[in-house]
């Protein structure tokens, strides 16, 4: 569909005169969405929503912030409990210091004083001893209709 000039003098009579874009299309044989582009594109006066919505009660003016000189002084902050770590370099030494590959399972909680290591010894290759193993390393079973039984 070509806008030729009767066309699109027909759309504007019809836009200015406040029909809708639905109605314009309707009369001219096309889209609502092709008056509405070409209305668009010819700077035509933009239309109100015709959603309406509900009006929202008016808010009181607001007054602004009074301007201070000198900012006011900052609250010390309150003394926070701190909870000290175990430096991790302890850790190392310590493991460095034992004989053999010991067992790296960390037991307790790092940022506890009696946090450790497990230092049974290591499983041969692993850093873990055996029961430690048995918990990290997983072996999934390749028939699943024994697991299912």
């Amino acid at each position: 569909m070509a806008w030729t000039p009767e066309r699109i003098e027909e759309l504007t009579q019809l836009w200015n005169a406040g029909h809708s874009a639905s109605a314009i299309g309707k009369k001219l044989g096309v889209s609502k969405n092709a008056v509405v582009g070409k209305a668009h594109r010819l700077n035509l006066p933009a239309r109100p929503s015709p959603i309406r919505r509900d009006s929202k009660p008016a808010q009181p003016a607001r007054k602004p912030a009074p301007v201070l000189k000198t900012p006011p002084p900052m609250p010390a902050a309150p003394a926070k409990e701190e909870r000290r770590r175990p430096p991790m370099v302890r850790v190392q030494q310590q493991q460095e210091k034992s004989t053999g590959r010991r067992c790296q399972w960390p037991i307790g909680d790092p940022a506890t004083p009696d946090f450790h290591f497990c230092e049974a010894p290591a499983a041969g290759g692993k850093p873990y001893c055996a029961e430690h193993c048995a918990v990290a390393y997983v072996v999934k079973s390749r028939d699943r209709s024994s697991e299912a039984a």
